[in-house]
Parts: C-alpha cells; sequence; structure tokens
C-alpha cells in the first residue's frame, strides 16, 4: 500500500496501472465511499490488477471558485488513511491545475484513464462528473470505455435513513452539532486535528485546564460542549470539549477548548487529535462563576460516563 502526488501530466508509477479505478476527491471518506471500494475490490480481483483511488491536491474547486471550498472533513493524511483501510492499494494524488480542468471529458478520458493509467476497469457513483465544467456524466464514461474494452460499474447510492450519504449531508450534521448523525454517515466519529496553543489559562484558575486547539485543518462542528476522546501518547483520554465563544467572562472569539479528563501535564505545542463522541448543551452565560464552576462539574462527569461507555 502506497501513496503517491505525481503531476497530473506525469506518468503514474508502474504499480498504479492497469488496475481498477475510482476517481473522486473522497472527502470525509464516508459509507457511500466504502461501498464504491468494496466494489472497487471485486472489480480488481475479477482483472487481477491494482484498487487505486484517484484524487486531487488542491480540490478543483479551490481552483475554479476560490473562497468557495467546502471545508473539509479529513487531512490529506486521513483520507489516504482511511481509503487504505478500505481497501484501496494505492491512492494517487493529482497536482490539479488549471490545465487539467481545462481538459474536455473525453481529453481527460484518453490521457489520464486509458494513456497513464491504463484502466482496465473504473467504478463510479451516478453522480460522477468530469472534465471541463462536469460536462461528462457516467453516460459519457459508458460511451468511452466499451470501445476502449474498460469494465465500468456504476455504484448506486448509499442510503441511510431514507437520505443519500454524502460529504454534504456530513458537514451539515456536523454544523449543526450533531456529531452522532455524522459518526452514523462516516462509520467511525468524526476526528479533528490541531496544535495546543496558549490561551488564557481560564480554564486552569477555574480547576479545569484546557488545551486550545489552533491550526484547525478541518470543518469544525458547531457550538456547543461535547463528550470527546482524545489518543495522546499511547493512552486514550476521555474529555470534554467546548467549541465557541466564553460568554460568562464577554469573550466573544471561536475557540475549541479540550479538557483531559485525569490528564496531568503541559500540553502546550502537542498536535491533538480529537474525536467527537456526543453533543452535550448549548454555550450559555452564567449569572456566577460559581454556576459555570458547577456546571463544568456536571459536564465533565457527563462527558467522562459517556466516553468510557464508548471506549
Amino acid at each position: 500500500m502506497a501513496a503517491h502526488t505525481i503531476d497530473w501530466d506525469a506518468l503514474p508509477p508502474e504499480e498504479c496501472r492497469r488496475g481498477a479505478v475510482a476517481i473522486g476527491n473522497f472527502d470525509g471518506v464516508h459509507r457511500g465511499h466504502a461501498a464504491l471500494l468494496a466494489e472497487l475490490r471485486r472489480q480488481a480481483d475479477a482483472i487481477n490488477g491494482p484498487v487505486i483511488a484517484l484524487t486531487f491536491d488542491p480540490h478543483p474547486i479551490e481552483l475554479l471558485r476560490p473562497g468557495q471550498t467546502p471545508p473539509r472533513l479529513t487531512t490529506p493524511e486521513d483520507r489516504t488513511r482511511l481509503l487504505h483501510e478500505l481497501g484501496a492499494d494505492h491512492v494517487l494524488v493529482l497536482r490539479a491545475t488549471h490545465a487539467l480542468l481545462a481538459l474536455r471529458a473525453e481529453e481527460f478520458f484518453a490521457q489520464v484513464i486509458q494513456e497513464r493509467l491504463d484502466a482496465r476497469g473504473l467504478v463510479e457513483g451516478p453522480n460522477f462528473g468530469f472534465g471541463r465544467g462536469r460536462e461528462g456524466d457516467v453516460t459519457t464514461l459508458a460511451r468511452l470505455c466499451e470501445p476502449a474494452a474498460i469494465r465500468l460499474t456504476v455504484v448506486p447510492p448509499l442510503i441511510r435513513d431514507g437520505m443519500e450519504v454524502s460529504s454534504s449531508r456530513v458537514r451539515a450534521a456536523l454544523t449543526a452539532g450533531n456529531v452522532r448523525e455524522a459518526a452514523s454517515l462516516l462509520g467511525r466519529r468524526y476526528r479533528l486535528h490541531g496544535l495546543v496553543g496558549r490561551g488564557q489559562r481560564r480554564g486552569q484558575q477555574l480547576g479545569f485546564p484546557t488545551a486550545n486547539l489552533e491550526q484547525l485543518q478541518t470543518l469544525v462542528p458547531g457550538e456547543g460542549v461535547y463528550a470527546v476522546r482524545v489518543p495522546h501518547q499511547g493512552k486514550t483520554w476521555p474529555g470534554a470539549a467546548n467549541v465557541g465563544p466564553n460568554p460568562t467572562f464577554g469573550e466573544m472569539a471561536w475557540k475549541v477548548e479540550i479538557h483531559l479528563i485525569g490528564f496531568q501535564g503541559d500540553l502546550y505545542g502537542w498536535p491533538l487529535t480529537v474525536d467527537f463522541v456526543e453533543r452535550l448543551r448549548d454555550t450559555r452565560p452564567f449569572q456566577s462563576v460559581a454556576d459555570l464552576i458547577e456546571q463544568l462539574r456536571h459536564d465533565i462527569e457527563q462527558a467522562r460516563r459517556i466516553a468510557d461507555e464508548e471506549a
């Protein structure tokens, strides 16, 4: 298993050729992607070739409509790891450029799929689009695959609770703070990465020290208090996370603060990974510091119980 990042017009490594290929952004690597990768594995076994997940960096929308790119659900490293876990032998990342995005559908098919990948099978979802302005769809792909003797399989959408599983649906759940629904769609808890920075040490003064996460690379769940689990140095800690402002002290800046229950030590400067388990409550102002402390005690006990139950 390996990941390869190459220029879009470069010849891929030999081990990435003559296989079964799925093309997409794969953001979130959710249950719908898992269904697609399962079919891709079957097709690869049928042709005795490798399983290739082909994706792009940066996201094409970053080039076409700067500032309108939806927030990522996974870091590139997590995306690669998850695709491998779902059965990809190789994750091939093409460096997206305006030249790549200007290719007509037939040009992309001929230059990338046929010539460079020498693909023997393709697996896509029904909403797949390719070529300039996404002019090509699965009907176009079927028309091009037939004379090229490339087997095309279109995997139907995965439906959960009456709706299609999609990256957009995961984002909507997270924005609403519904981390339970997001986990159901993803097939795992939603994970946030950050670097612990210096805060105002307000939590420490209250008796509940927190790690303030900075340099966040992916979508932050909606405002609220959450039960979380935090792997750190070989152990996973239950924790409580506050996402949003601190209105009791008149601090309206949006922050992500994590209290690791039972942890002793200084986390400043450490990279930290946070898995969101359940939303506990809204953030709200309290009439007094004593009321806030009492609520924090309740939050931490509830977070500990939930995180331990789902260890």
